[in-house]
């Protein structure tokens, strides 16, 4: 007879862009991005959750908690480089994987993004 393993579930929390809070359970490994587009939240990720926009930028509300992440990587910083409303405890949420240590964290949803692919798609299509 097998061994069954339980995985452990964390607990985190959006706000979203209207002020309304949304938990969810989540597995270790989860990334923001992949459980906020899981749960119809407006969180774009128009990269596919690579590293190379900013539509997924979330503000950490506890400041204890931003301090147990890893660093951010120089992707990442370039990136939020050009988020709107950059914070001290700004991240790119398809970053920020879900762990023991990331148990309650909660994240706010900016009330803008910039979406460069958007914008650069028509720009260009303007000069075409």
């Amino acid at each position: 007879m097998g061994t069954l393993r339980l995985q452990s579930l964390e607990k985190i929390t959006f706000i979203d862009k209207e002020g309304d809070t949304h938990t969810f359970e989540v597995a270790d490994g989860d990334n923001l991005l992949d459980i906020a587009q899981a749960n119809d939240l407006e969180m774009e990720g128009a990269c596919g959750g690579s590293c190379a926009c900013s539509t997924c930028h979330v503000i950490v509300s506890d400041a204890d908690m931003y301090d147990k992440m890893p660093e951010p990587d120089d992707d990442e910083n370039d990136m939020l480089d050009l988020a709107f409303g950059l914070t001290e405890t700004s991240r790119l949420g398809c970053q920020i994987k879900m762990s023991k240590e990331m148990d309650g964290l909660e994240v706010k949803l900016p009330s803008m993004t910039r979406n460069l692919q958007a914008s650069d798609f028509a720009s260009k299509e303007k000069k075409g």
